[in-house]
């Protein structure tokens, strides 16, 4: 379980942290399991956030209680699944960019739309309690990792504030959706 305060942390220092630890979600007749691989950091404090500028109708759940999800829909294509942090009434979160599903095809979840289309999360799972649901939930990691096991690069798919640092990805995983330069895919085992 999770430590009650774990989401109420800026959201640069809880997506590190979500490296390795689980999605998970319950469908009528079966479950999905995968290990997240990859994230992203967004704060009100950098124009890429989308409470940077304001609150709005559609942002609002951003601005809600860290430890509830965020989800919108990308260029009305494609829904991507955040964790909102750190505090009420300030917009700060964790955009869920990758998950490696065992015993599925490795690319399978390698991408936010990729992730929500492959674990049917839509705008109906907006403000959900992420330790408090059946449906949809992320539990901790079962290992430790180290720094050495990440490579932390700047944000991709994005126009502003692209230079901040604030991704993560687990190095050794083919899941990934784009690996900084250099950085060669891990072989099959």
């Amino acid at each position: 379980m999770f430590p009650k305060n774990f989401f109420y942390r800026h959201s640069k220092l809880v997506a590190p942290d979500l490296i390795g630890c689980y999605l998970i979600k319950n469908n009528e007749k079966d479950q999905i399991k995968g290990i997240i691989v990859e994230t992203e950091a967004y704060s009100q404090e950098e124009e890429a956030c989308h409470g940077h500028r304001k609150i709005t109708e559609s942002n609002k759940s951003l601005f809600g209680v860290p430890g509830t999800f965020y989800i919108y829909k990308s260029y009305g294509i494609h829904h991507c699944l955040n964790i909102v942090t750190h505090k009420e009434n300030f917009a700060s979160g964790v955009l869920i960019r990758a998950v490696m599903i065992p015993n599925r095809n490795e690319r399978l979840a390698s991408g936010p739309g990729l992730v929500t289309k492959t674990f049917g999360i839509d705008i109906s799972f907006n403000s959900y309690e992420v330790l408090n649901n059946k449906f949809l939930w992320i539990s901790q990691r079962e290992s430790i990792l180290e720094a050495k096991d990440l490579i932390q690069t700047s944000r991709i798919g994005i126009s502003k504030a692209k230079n901040i640092k604030w991704r993560w990805y687990l190095k050794n995983s083919r899941s990934v959706s784009k690996r900084v330069k250099g950085d060669r895919s891990p072989k099959f085992k």
